[in-house]
């Protein structure tokens, strides 16, 4: 069922400190992943409602939360605080950047899923500060627990070290992500360069060579897609901040986080080798990455409650939404200039294969 039609001012609503934020979710398909979120937190955000398109994914939905399904941000109530537009923007050939404008107009704060073109970033940001709203973009990825640990002990690296290169793979469609990764890890992407890639030839993996922050970067993209599909790929992301003292390497994008001394021995008096100090690899926190159920369950839609949390912590401060923003700006200029490099995704074949184990690979070893 969808909502009555409500008349609202454009004036940006405020929670009490007591009462929870009112959140409505635009789109079904990621938004689902939303839609989780809330429910782990109702002492900060309730769930107002569900805007859709009505199909059969979204009345499920919306009946299973128990929230009205609305088929238009004009037929939302006035008492929203935050709208999370989950829908493809301009760039996916879809609404969301508008859907997001819309919101702010009517005194909405608004999470935006990425990518987004940096036209229409800039769009949004100008439009939050007209309206006297926030705007965050979502890059989703450095808000999971796994990507914030490894940020975190990558800044701390390049703090303590100098950096010498960077080294990543990644699905095209998470390239927007793997960018803002090391924007964080450095503090921007600029310096900001790439060097044309050779055509792939049919190539599973696009080798880039480019300089990010001034720091040596190749990168690896699998610039492939299903044909309708573009949530499939055959990895996530992958990278490794090599220094003068070690590599620090996110082995997938749930972890684990593994640090790499560079090797040392100390030959004595006639030459035979003895080994340095400390151990060959450490890992940083879990040993393993969490199951596919964990991750769907509770490592995404925590990344999502981080990402909210950071807006709510905005709107609680009253700060200009251009504040803070110069980085996405950044990435995603860098990232318009990688993709347009790339040219347009390939179609993936074979298509990924059935699941195997750690277990079956080890086999008689195990």
């Amino acid at each position: 069922m969808s909502g009555p039609e409500h008349a609202r001012d454009a004036t940006p609503r405020t929670a009490t400190p007591t009462s929870p934020l009112r959140v409505v979710v635009c789109g079904t398909r990621f938004g689902q992943v939303y839609l989780s979120a809330l429910r782990r937190a109702p002492d900060r955000y309730r769930l107002a409602g569900v805007v859709a398109r009505g199909g059969t994914r979204s009345v499920a939905l919306a009946e299973e939360y128990g929230v009205p399904l609305y088929s238009s941000v004009d037929q939302l109530p006035a008492d929203v605080d935050i709208a999370c537009v989950v829908v493809s923007s301009g760039v996916g050939g879809g609404q969301g950047t508008a859907m997001a404008r819309r919101l702010m107009e009517r005194g909405v704060h608004v999470l935006q899923e990425h990518p987004v073109h940096p036209a229409e970033l800039a769009d949004c940001l100008r439009t939050a500060r007209a309206t006297g709203t926030q705007y965050l973009l979502n890059t989703f990825y450095p808000h999971v627990e796994p990507v914030r640990r490894f940020v975190a002990a990558a800044r701390r690296l390049v703090e303590l070290r100098t950096p010498v290169f960077v080294d990543a793979m990644c699905a095209v469609q998470v390239s927007f992500d793997l960018l803002d990764i090391l924007g964080e890890i450095f503090g921007g992407v600029r310096p900001w360069s790439l060097t044309p890639p050779a055509a792939a030839g049919g190539r599973p993996l696009t080798a880039v060579d480019a300089v990010v922050a001034g720091v040596p970067l190749t990168l690896r993209v699998e610039n492939r897609m299903e044909p309708g599909d573009d949530s499939t790929s055959l990895f996530l992301h992958r990278v490794t901040v090599g220094t003068d003292a070690g590599n620090l390497t996110l082995v997938n994008t749930h972890g684990p986080v593994v640090w790499s001394p560079v090797p040392r021995t100390a030959p004595d008096a006639v030459g035979r080798f003895r080994p340095g100090p400390g151990a060959g690899a450490e890992v940083l926190g879990p040993a393993g990455a969490p199951s596919w159920k964990a991750v769907l369950e509770e490592v995404w839609p925590d990344g999502v409650l981080h990402a909210l949390d950071e807006l709510a912590g905005r709107i609680a401060e009253g700060a200009d939404p251009l504040s803070a923003a110069g980085r996405h700006l950044s990435v995603a200029q860098a990232w318009q200039e990688l993709t347009g490099a790339l040219g347009f995704p390939q179609e993936a074949c074979p298509a990924p294969g059935s699941p195997l184990t750690a277990a079956e690979l080890l086999g008689d070893l195990g």
